[in-house]
């Protein structure tokens, strides 16, 4: 039962205390109803016709496949219909590889000579669906069968969040922070958490993270390098990925630099709106000039791709269009084709910390979902292919 008794106190202090002891304990409340009893989250079902569409197979293949017994039958079937978890898709995958005449066709992701993709999402601009648009890409490569790590560098926890582990009730257990702090830092290894999403693995991020910015500063005037510190750390990880994607704070510091260091590529996600092109521009600026200071150290920093994503894109809305159009007529490829939608099924299911891809189509109104739900597979499906381009493929 939730307090709503005026809240009397002596100090500011003691105001702020009491109001952050409110705020927790409905917190709490809520993720005991939203949750499992565990506070942990649970991957849905998939129907026979998704998991079809996830593994790009007919549905009379799957079921051949069932009944010759060259996949095992899922533990859930309701009424005749079959329901996959992630864990039973991904397993179908590597069963349906072993088979394959076409290497890659069920498992896409590093062959033996590929080195690791590590994508940065940045931005400084607040509100350009940054973690959104990361969370979509982590969830669209675990279910299309690439071995991702997801890396929260936001103090604030949003990745974390959308991940299933609640920054606002904290965690015990190490974090991202623990594996770049200058002090007795510990083993990525020790750093990264399985996740409930099968394929998919987090290093999750505390607020104590922001401690990095401050302790890099004083290190930096000792003559400390900073920016390899998280590139040393996922090179300790990177024969258990095929994937990285990193998730920058809104601000262009030491955080967000040394995750510029450690990337391949670089998506910069922006919303279409004149303000938005303007703080993208002086964000690109200043991405510039910390590069070159990079540089000048004598590191030659080579991303296989360094673009931009439309976010909370509204077709209908012609401003917005005018900027898409400028965007594409001034960085022709290198503007991500297919654009992530405004959506109220993208937003309702960010509201509860959820990507598309956790939702049911039958909680939703199906063309809202289906509109949705194309747009972040398109988006996925496009950056993936940028992935197989940098691999040589």
């Amino acid at each position: 039962m939730f307090q709503t008794a005026p809240i009397e106190a002596a100090s500011q202090s003691e105001l702020t205390s009491q109001m952050a002891a409110r705020l927790r304990t409905a917190l709490t409340t809520h993720l005991q109803q939203a949750y499992a009893p565990d506070q942990r989250k649970n991957l849905r079902l998939f129907s026979a016709t998704e998991t079809a569409d996830l593994l790009g197979v007919t549905g009379q293949f799957l079921r051949k496949c069932h009944s010759d017994g060259s996949l095992p039958e899922p533990e859930v079937i309701k009424n005749g219909r079959r329901f996959y978890s992630g864990d039973e898709i991904l397993q179908a995958r590597h069963f349906l590889e072993a088979s394959s005449r076409k290497p890659g066709k069920y498992l896409p992701g590093r062959r033996e000579g590929d080195k690791l993709q590590v994508i940065q999402l940045m931005n400084f601009k607040g509100g350009s669906a940054k973690s959104t648009s990361a969370i979509h890409l982590c969830h669209y490569l675990a279910l299309s069968g690439y071995r991702v790590l997801a890396i929260d560098l936001d103090p604030q926890g949003s990745l974390t969040g959308f991940c299933g582990i609640q920054t606002e009730l904290e965690f015990e257990g190490a974090s991202i922070y623990d594996a770049l702090r200058y002090d007795d830092p510990v083993p990525m290894s020790e750093a990264v958490v399985e996740t409930y999403f099968p394929g998919l693995h987090l290093a999750p991020a505390r607020l104590v993270l922001s401690e990095f910015e401050t302790e890099t500063a004083v290190n930096a005037g000792r003559g400390v390098a900073f920016f390899e510190k998280l590139s040393l750390a996922i090179q300790s990880v990177e024969s258990d990925y095929d994937v990285v994607v990193i998730d920058s704070p809104p601000a262009l510091g030491f955080l967000t630099l040394t995750g510029l260091y450690a990337a391949t590529s670089v998506i910069v996600p922006m919303t279409p709106s004149m303000l938005d092109l303007a703080s993208t521009q002086q964000f690109v600026e200043m991405t510039s000039a910390y590069l070159g200071v990079i540089e000048d150290t004598g590191v030659k920093l080579d991303h296989d791709f360094f673009s931009f994503l439309i976010t909370r894109d509204d077709p209908s809305d012609i401003p917005s269009q005018q900027i898409v159009s400028l965007m594409r007529a001034l960085f022709q490829d290198r503007v991500v084709g297919a654009t992530g939608l405004r959506s109220t099924a993208i937003g309702d299911a960010s509201m509860l910390k959820m990507s598309i891809y956790e939702v049911a189509r039958s909680e939703m109104t199906r063309s809202t979902y289906d509109r949705a739900k194309n747009s972040m597979d398109a988006v996925g499906s496009e950056i993936a292919g940028m992935l197989q381009k940098a691999w040589g493929r």
